[in-house]
Order: structure tokens, then sequence, then C-alpha cells
């Protein structure tokens, strides 16, 4: 029996509040950030294969993302990574903004966010309208 990728399910970690209130536009590039993890099956092998990008909402570009085999927290932790390898300095905040996912609420996450002086954002939980814009990208790609 094949289950579905739940990423409540894991550790427990802290919750935050929801800064975006799907407030989707900015005029500022790296200002708002969107991310998530999605699922797809491998056709015809009974793999999956997990993808989590993170989004610009400037310009709806992804900045950032991976691509494992399995949705652990080095997984997760890659598009982050990469994001500050790449991101400028600001004369404003950033914000990113993602689910209650497991790995969002993880201590790890929520250090390299700190260090790194971006806020953290998540929907409330089982709204999925609060992460639209993402929710959207993943139903244009699949």
């Amino acid at each position: 029996m094949s289950r579905r990728y739940d990423s409540s399910k894991g550790p427990e970690g802290k919750r935050v509040k929801n800064r975006l209130h799907r407030k989707f536009k900015t005029d500022r590039p790296n200002q708002k950030l969107v991310s998530d993890v999605t699922e797809f099956k491998v056709p015809g092998t009974g793999e999956k294969v997990y993808l989590e990008p993170i989004m610009d909402l400037y310009n709806n570009e992804i900045i950032a993302y991976a691509l494992d085999t399995q949705p652990n927290l080095t997984f997760t932790l890659r598009p982050l990574k990469q994001l500050f390898k790449k991101l400028p300095k600001l004369s404003y905040r950033t914000t990113i903004h993602t689910d209650q996912g497991w790995q969002y609420r993880h201590r790890t996450w929520r250090k390299i966010l700190k260090k790194h002086h971006v806020f953290q954002s998540m929907s409330r939980r089982a709204t999925c309208l609060d992460n639209a814009a993402m929710e959207s990208f993943f139903n244009n790609l699949k």
C-alpha cells in the first residue's frame, strides 16, 4: 500500500504566525518568498521523488530548489542554503512563507533563517489557500 506524503508527520517543532496573510504581491525582489514540498510518482517504477522549490513572489521565479528521493531534513535545507549563497544585501526584510510541515518547524531551519535575519511565516493549519501561490505552481507543474 502506497501512502501519500504528509509533511505534518514528523518531529514537533515551533509553529509561527502567518505574516503573509495571502498578500502574494510585492514590488520588491526577494521580499516575499514561498516554499513547500511536493511528491511525484515516477511512472512505471512505483518510486517517488520530492521537489522543494523556493519561489520569489516578485516575479514568480524559482530561485532555489532541491529534488530527491527522500523528503528528509538535509533535502529541505538544500534550497535554503542555495538561497542564502545568492541573496543580495537588502534594505528591507525578507519573509519566507511555508505550510506547517515538520521540516519548517525544525530547529535547524529556524536557526538558519534567524542567522540571515529572515522572517518566517506559516500557513494556518489545513489552510492550503494561505500558500496558494506555491500550490498553484505545483498544480501547473503537475
